[in-house]
């Protein structure tokens, strides 16, 4: 599927770097299993305040996405409200369609992309969510990020109808289309408003790094198909083609700081770090399984916001504010 196109919002040189944190607020499941509507478990949400703190810490206003097992369960909803009364937070929609009612889909992993989903499946699903958000935190979302960066050729008008002003969808640099899902190689991590729309899109923070230069999609793509020869690897140990993401998940501290770096010489002034709240336990996702990689996991947080507010002069921003700058 093509990826919707829209108008670039530029921000000059001389802009001070921006920073703002958007965490994929969910219940556990496992990534490598088919979808099971029986996992909605939210133990996790008790030790959110490990990534959260740090986040305070340095000035940041977490967006916390959530979806319905999230905004369903007390737990969760206590902890969030807690921090939303303090005005530390912002919190939009996740749809995870395989937890979020009605059920009538059928389940597969292709599913799991909502924008996959029948058009008013799709509109009714996320109706739902924003009534239960409504329902418990007391307010209308405006803020959404599909479920697995599933943005479909219905969701921009399905956020019109209910209001949004603001997606979080788009992934670059990266090709979901194997399990069918959207492909975002060719995308920026630039924002921007979509053609005759209001909506505003801010995505990831992700892009190709290395000596290939305009080559690097097509040569990345190749290197993948070659996977099995190690080629990805050694392309990204010579320097000369890398394929980053502005996430804890998966991501160096030594790659975090390359990948801004070679963005923000791109003229990119607004950056998105971004993670799974479920990441925060051991054993939750692949990218933290012991006590080990967890203290890695939360020291990388404190590593980029040290090098993005005290060496790269940068300021703390929430979606909200970004889509208010559009605005004037």
């Amino acid at each position: 599927m093509r990826m919707h196109q829209g108008n670039i919002i530029e921000f000059g040189e001389d802009t001070q770097p921006m920073l703002m944190v958007v965490v994929d607020t969910e219940e556990e499941f496992d990534w490598n299993a088919p979808p099971d509507r029986s996992q909605v478990g939210v133990k996790h949400m008790e030790q959110l305040h490990l990534t959260h703190d740090i986040c305070v810490d340095f000035g940041l206003s977490p967006c916390y996405v959530i979806d319905y097992a999230i905004a369903n369960q007390k737990p969760s909803i206590d902890v969030l409200s807690n921090y939303h009364q303090l005005n530390q937070c912002e919190i939009g929609a996740h749809l995870h369609p395989w937890v979020n009612p009605p059920f009538e889909e059928t389940l597969s992993t292709a599913n799991m992309y909502p924008g996959n989903l029948d058009a008013n499946l799709e509109l009714y699903k996320l109706k739902n969510l924003q009534a239960k958000i409504a329902e418990n935190f007391g307010f209308t979302p405006h803020i959404y990020k599909a479920g697995r960066y599933g943005f479909g050729p219905n969701t921009l008008k399905t956020l019109e109808k209910l209001g949004f002003s603001i997606d979080l969808s788009y992934c670059p640099p990266i090709n979901h289309t194997k399990d069918g899902g959207p492909n975002y190689s060719y995308i920026d991590s630039l924002p921007f408003v979509f053609n005759d729309s209001k909506v505003l899109e801010i995505p990831i923070s992700g892009g190709f790094t290395g000596k290939l230069g305009n080559l690097s999609r097509s040569m990345f793509d190749l290197a993948k198909e070659l996977e099995n020869f190690r080629v990805p690897g050694i392309l990204a140990r010579t320097q000369l083609l890398d394929r980053l993401i502005l996430s804890p998940e998966g991501y160096t501290s030594d790659e975090h700081i390359k990948l801004t770096k070679h963005l923000f010489n791109k003229g990119h002034r607004l950056f998105t770090w971004s993670f799974h709240s479920p990441t925060v336990i051991p054993g939750n996702t692949d990218y933290v399984t012991s006590k080990q990689e967890q203290q890695v996991y939360l020291d990388s947080f404190k590593r980029f916001f040290d090098f993005f507010f005290n060496q790269l002069n940068g300021r703390a921003v929430t979606p909200t504010e970004i889509y208010a700058m559009t605005e004037k």
